[in-house]
């Protein structure tokens, strides 16, 4: 599918939120879907295609399937990927529409920055609802399902991008509804971590 300019908002948004939840499931879905032609990205991005940028993505992806499922590490993990997944969702959005004025460009890339924000405050909220559950499984299945979702939203998105984007909406949506847990789980998120930093 060649990006129009039409589809690049849709899509672009669907990118953000997804590298917010897992930065290296999106970029690795991306530069795996325009390797196979099934999705063209603007030519500043044509990085994303090299087999080394998807052979990283795909050892960090493990490397998080892993780490994510660890309880207190996990704490830590995603603390540290605060610093991560929104500077690439900012570094994606800003490079995909270089074609673009200087201010809509930087426009894009605060917007895209504030998904993938939005989407990793989502990610630690629903984090913090789950994790007291004295059962295990919870945490890990919550993780699995967000996996999944970042590659199927990727995958998606290359075939409907303003369904992924009406998608993306309604779960910003919901986000934007419980901000104020959004807040609190991030505020607890960032002193869990250092607790456990701290042991």
């Amino acid at each position: 599918m060649k990006v129009q300019s039409t589809e690049l908002t849709a899509l672009l948004m669907a990118i953000s939120f997804a590298a917010g939840l897992n930065v290296y499931a999106a970029v690795g879905s991306l530069g795996v879907l325009a390797r196979f032609h099934i999705l063209t990205l603007p030519p500043p991005l044509d990085l994303l295609t090299s087999w080394y940028v998807i052979g990283i993505c795909a050892v960090l992806f493990l490397v998080e399937f892993f780490a994510d499922k660890i309880p207190a590490f996990d704490l830590v993990w995603n603390a540290l990927h605060t610093f991560v997944r929104i500077p690439v969702a900012a570094f994606l959005a800003y490079h995909a529409t270089s074609n673009l004025p200087i201010w809509e460009q930087l426009g894009a890339t605060v917007v895209g920055s504030l998904i993938a924000l939005a989407a990793h405050g989502g990610k630690i909220a629903a984090r913090a609802a789950v994790t007291p559950s004295p059962e295990p499984i919870s945490n890990s299945a919550l993780s699995l399902a967000e996996d999944a979702f970042v590659v199927f939203l990727i995958w998606f998105a290359s075939k409907h991008p303003y369904w992924a984007a009406v998608i993306v909406a309604v779960c910003l949506l919901v986000i934007i509804v419980l901000i104020r847990w959004v807040v609190r789980a991030m505020k607890d998120l960032f002193v869990g971590a250092e607790h456990v930093v701290a042991k």
